[in-house]
């Protein structure tokens, strides 16, 4: 970390999954081939191709959406003595930074069951940004460097596996 950075988001899992996201995907679609040989038999299982298919096409959303996700946010001090700017960094790796005074909220949701939290950070004039789950950061961190931000926490709305609500 240089001089001046201050980490204010940190995911626990920074990878994209890709390995068993691929087997998942290999497997559905040999089901997808047996069961597309059974059709032409003249069988009664149209279902169990559109359910393969269903599945696909969501596999593949949830890939575009995850790879958008937050796995780090840090300040890191302006160029040439600048203004400090907000670094954040997504799980496809890309990298943007924007003026920390354009953040609207910060939110983390913490969990009930594990000591984890999860970030949503809504941005001026862009679209909501998600975090994926990392241990709960200081909100004081993020009071300080998003001066204008509403930042707040809170619990995650559902109980614990087995308790009911």
């Amino acid at each position: 970390m240089a001089a001046g950075e201050d980490l204010l988001w940190d995911a626990d899992d920074k990878g994209m999954r890709m390995v068993p996201r691929l087997r998942r995907i290999g497997v559905t679609a040999g089901f997808l081939g047996f069961f597309g040989l059974l059709l032409w038999t003249d069988s009664n299982a149209a279902w169990a191709l559109y359910a393969g298919a269903f599945y696909l096409l969501g596999e593949i959303v949830h890939w575009g959406w995850d790879r958008r996700r937050l796995v780090e946010a840090r300040i890191v001090p302006g160029e040439a003595g600048g203004p400090a700017r907000l670094r954040l960094r997504r799980v496809g790796g890309q990298i943007t930074e924007h003026d920390p005074h354009q953040a609207v909220r910060v939110l983390v949701i913490h969990d009930n069951v594990h000591d984890l939290a999860k970030l949503r950070l809504s941005l001026h004039g862009r679209q909501l940004l998600f975090g994926r789950p990392g241990r709960p950061p200081a909100l004081t961190a993020w009071r300080h460097a998003c001066p204008r931000a509403d930042v707040g926490d809170r619990a995650a709305r559902w109980g614990m596996p087995g308790i009911p609500d």
